[in-house]
């Protein structure tokens, strides 16, 4: 998986753009957060810029060192510096609760590991802080199959159910939770109608 991604992000053109999510921009605006935040398997980096620009401290990390390049330059671009790491996070010494929000932004990590790398992560979030979640959904298959350009995982047992969320996440209250049907556009590999699940939880 690392070499896919490091083709993927090789080229100059940002491969999801350099908008930010648009869910994850609403919850930030919405719960007018500050601290720290961890961005996992950022990619990129517009998820992490973005919250920077919004004033949050920011970490974030993947396995593609394409992917920090490019988040690099993109932070330079805005007068910024985020914490960009490159490996497996178990690996990278982040500290138990440490930080007011964790974004798992498409963050699909292989299908037999997900669930176990999502409770993980869970436990760098402070009491009161939040998870913000959006993932291709168990209904997306369909619409992968009709459109390919909306991307996403072709495996089944890699999406996300509102039911594996909420046992996933069984330590934070649920401030939003849902499989819906979105329009996405973000670069060229997510375009079009997908399902996707979104989350919000505060860690109880």
């Amino acid at each position: 998986m690392n070499d896919f991604w490091n083709n993927r992000y090789a080229d100059a053109e940002f491969a999801y753009g350099t908008a930010p999510n648009q869910f994850l921009a609403e919850q930030l605006a919405n719960y007018q957060l500050t601290g720290r935040a961890l961005f996992a398997a950022e990619g990129e980096g517009r998820n992490a810029v973005y919250a920077a620009k919004s004033g949050l401290r920011v970490d974030a990390f993947d396995l593609s060192t394409e992917g920090k390049q490019k988040a690099d330059r993109l932070a330079a671009v805005h007068n910024l510096q985020i914490n960009y790491q490159t490996g497996e996070f178990t690996e990278l010494n982040y500290e138990p609760a440490t930080y007011d929000v964790l974004a798992l932004i498409y963050a699909h990590f292989p299908a037999d590991r997900k669930q176990e790398m999502n409770r993980q992560l869970a436990e760098f979030v402070k009491p009161g802080g939040l998870v913000i979640f959006e993932a291709f959904g168990s209904r997306h298959l369909a619409y992968r199959s009709a459109n390919p350009a909306v991307g996403g995982p072709g495996a089944q047992e890699m999406l996300f159910s509102v039911a594996e969320i909420e046992e996933t996440f069984a330590d934070f209250e649920p401030l939003y939770l849902a499989e819906e049907t979105v329009n996405l556009n973000e670069g060229k590999y997510h375009r079009g109608e997908g399902s996707v699940v979104r989350f919000v939880g505060r860690r109880r």
